[in-house]
């Protein structure tokens, strides 16, 4: 596993770590969503940085759920009550620590291979559509080289093998997963991440044919290996910018 670049990746923009620094600062001191955080001065000479680089970074977590700043009122902790976002789990995920995001996906892996494997043997003829559909919006999203499209279909692909499985439970585990896993994007990575693309959408075509068969046991190994090639992602973008 890749050292932790916590402390001073070169990759890292100043406003990535502050805004890391913040979240930290949410869960050491106790704040609750709907509290008022302190001013952007007070941030600024708290964390011994601009004010301008606190703007930035506080533009990051309003993006992300995790802050909400009202004008002329100031900031506040964002009232996030997602599964993962509540304030048990808020701070404890930092986005950028990269222990977290393999924990992440060790999450992801468990969470997925099981609502496969429930999907294969509960999946109604509506949810097979809809997972052929997001299926085939992703594989357009990449043919095409719109990758907001093929987020979109990647999202409710996940999403669409979860509500097959007719676990509410697991729907609400992936949605707040992936939202985790899109917070250490934007904060921990800086943007998008990824030659896994083309391999992504065979991995798709792999769940949905073990799903649409019945096989439980094969879309569970299918759903795990779609999360393990993601992490290898991960692991050799990060590999990149940190090393070049």
């Amino acid at each position: 596993m890749p050292p932790d670049a916590g402390g001073g990746g070169g990759y890292r923009p100043g406003y990535e770590r502050v805004a890391e620094e913040i979240l930290r600062l949410i869960g050491e001191s106790g704040l609750r969503p709907g509290d008022r955080m302190p001013t952007e001065n007070q941030l600024a000479s708290r964390l011994g940085t601009s004010r301008t680089v606190v703007r930035e970074a506080v533009k990051i977590l309003s993006a992300i759920g995790r802050v909400r700043a009202q004008k002329g009122r100031g900031l506040f902790v964002a009232n996030d009550q997602g599964m993962l976002g509540s304030s048990l789990w808020g701070s404890f995920f930092l986005p950028a620590d990269l222990d977290h995001v393999y924990r992440l996906f060790e999450f992801r892996r468990v969470q997925e291979a099981a609502a496969s494997r429930l999907a294969a043997v509960r999946a109604t003829p509506a949810d097979l559509r809809a997972i052929e559909e997001a299926a085939g919006v992703c594989r357009e999203g990449h043919v095409t080289g719109r990758r907001e499209l093929f987020d979109r279909g990647d999202d409710d692909f996940h999403l669409s093998v979860a509500k097959a499985s007719q676990n509410p439970f697991l729907v609400d585990a992936v949605r707040e997963a992936r939202r985790l896993q899109r917070q250490s994007s934007v904060i921990g990575l800086h943007g998008t991440v990824g030659g896994h693309a083309e391999e992504a959408v065979a991995e798709h075509a792999a769940i949905h044919q073990a799903i649409r068969d019945g096989d439980a046991e094969a879309a569970a190994r299918a759903a795990a290996v779609h999360l393990d090639q993601t992490l290898e992602d991960y692991r050799r973008e990060i590999q990149r910018r940190v090393f070049g």
